[in-house]
């Protein structure tokens, strides 16, 4: 008897995974934009960006809905496709979720070295992998429970964050020097406008364990993708209306040490660092990167899981734990995987190479959609994306100019990325010989 993966996980549950999946991006790395394009330059990024992610989660949400499997792009691809696009999107869907946790985690060993001098930020980012990765392999009704509770927790500390900070905006220093690097810095400032959004799509990876997928991932999509969008409007806007964009990128003083942790640094500005609402902040602020953290591990193990299924990846990949009935061992490769990039100590540069397979994968999605569009007219689509063709073609040319953006201001990490995807391809069609 085969073993299969188990059906629990209702629309709640699917809005809690695809907000906890992203809302990391919320408590770091985004401010990292504000250096290259100041306020208006990332103003001007993200709204593009959010047009761009409320257009794709519509569009993906067809596919998603159509083809409930845990593959994701890879499964859509391969319908429209062919093999060798689906392998080239499987892997910059691994790319993606494998390489954006090593970011996370190096963020929660940051977070607890903030309050705990005595502990090692890459030890405590790899006790994080160990603990959260058995947490997934025990099982996703776990899983899926825990993250729930870990994002209604986060939610509600950036709403109380907005709270505080928003009574205290400044119109004057919001807008001071809003394109320290002209319109070009927006370019620049698109990976981490990115960011704020980055990995929703993750929700997808969890149809087959959906109680019922098609019916529900339209529900859980549609859901994140609100909530989202009205945690990263409020965010910006009240943390950069604290004291101006600097204030919050910048850990001590103008042109000093970049930070990972902007509403801290705003928060700072108003309650001054030894306020019992401060620690409270940096406390609290721990679950939503524990969210995205775990969220992504489950996501990327499914990804995972369904390239070795299919063969791409070394079989044993494929295989579901019989006393479980989770991915067990693409769980753990992803973890090792993500332990050596750990190792490297490059959290900007690991981000803006998950950022890179996220681009490929919206964009080779919107093209199967696409094409399934035409060549499966009869495909059951229990949900059909609004406005077609308009918004999966939105996707397209924002993504693709986002994509081009990218190379142009992140060459060696372009470079790096398109080593991966020849190097694994070159792979594939040795060894599927």
């Amino acid at each position: 008897m085969t073993t299969t993966l188990k059906k629990t996980l209702t629309p709640f549950s699917l809005w809690a995974l695809g907000v906890g999946y992203v809302i990391s991006g919320m408590y770091f790395g985004w401010n990292l934009g504000l250096e290259k394009g100041g306020t208006l330059g990332m103003a001007l990024a993200t709204l593009i960006v959010m047009l761009m992610y409320i257009a794709f989660t519509f569009s993906y949400s067809e596919l998603a809905c159509a083809i409930p499997k845990a593959g994701g792009v890879f499964d859509y691809a391969g319908a429209a496709l062919g093999k060798d696009i689906a392998f080239l999107a499987g892997i910059a869907q691994t790319v993606e979720f494998v390489f954006a946790p090593p970011a996370i985690a190096f963020a929660i060993g940051a977070y607890f070295n903030a309050f705990f001098p005595e502990a090692p930020i890459l030890q405590t980012a790899i006790i994080a992998y160990v603990l959260f990765t058995t947490l997934n392999i025990i099982g996703i009704k776990a899983a899926a429970t825990f993250e729930l509770v870990i994002t209604i927790l986060a939610v509600s500390e950036l709403l109380i964050f907005v709270g505080i900070a928003a009574p205290h905006f400044n119109a004057a220093g919001f807008v001071q020097n809003p394109l320290p690097h002209n319109w070009s810095g927006a370019f620049a400032a698109i990976p981490f406008a990115i960011w704020f959004f980055l990995g929703i799509e993750g929700i997808a990876n969890v149809a087959e364990e959906t109680k019922n997928p098609q019916r529900d991932i339209k529900k859980g999509f549609g859901w994140a993708i609100l909530t989202l969008v009205m945690l990263c409007v409020l965010v910006f806007v009240s943390s950069v209306g604290v004291a101006g964009w600097e204030a919050i990128v910048f850990r001590n003083g103008v042109n000093g040490e970049t930070s990972d942790s902007p509403l801290p640094l705003a928060l700072s500005h108003i309650t001054g660092d030894n306020h019992i609402l401060y620690h409270l902040l940096i406390t609290v602020g721990l679950f939503g990167l524990v969210a995205s953290f775990h969220g992504l591990i489950l996501a990327a193990g499914r990804s995972t899981y369904e390239m070795g299924k299919a063969n791409n990846f070394p079989p044993f990949l494929g295989k579901i734990s019989s006393k479980y009935r989770t991915p067990s061992y693409a769980l753990i490769l992803n973890m090792i995987l993500g332990i050596l990039a750990l190792l490297s100590g490059k959290t900007a540069e690991i981000i803006t190479l998950s950022v890179f397979g996220a681009l490929t994968l919206y964009v080779v999605s919107m093209i199967a959609l696409i094409k399934l569009r035409r060549v499966q007219p009869e495909l059951y689509r229990p949900f059909r994306v609004p406005l077609y063709p308009i918004f999966p073609l939105m996707v397209l040319v924002i993504g693709g100019i986002s994509l081009l953006a990218m190379f142009v201001y992140n060459v060696k990490i372009g470079l790096v990325y398109l080593l991966i995807m020849l190097l694994s391809y070159a792979l594939f069609k040795v060894f599927k010989k």
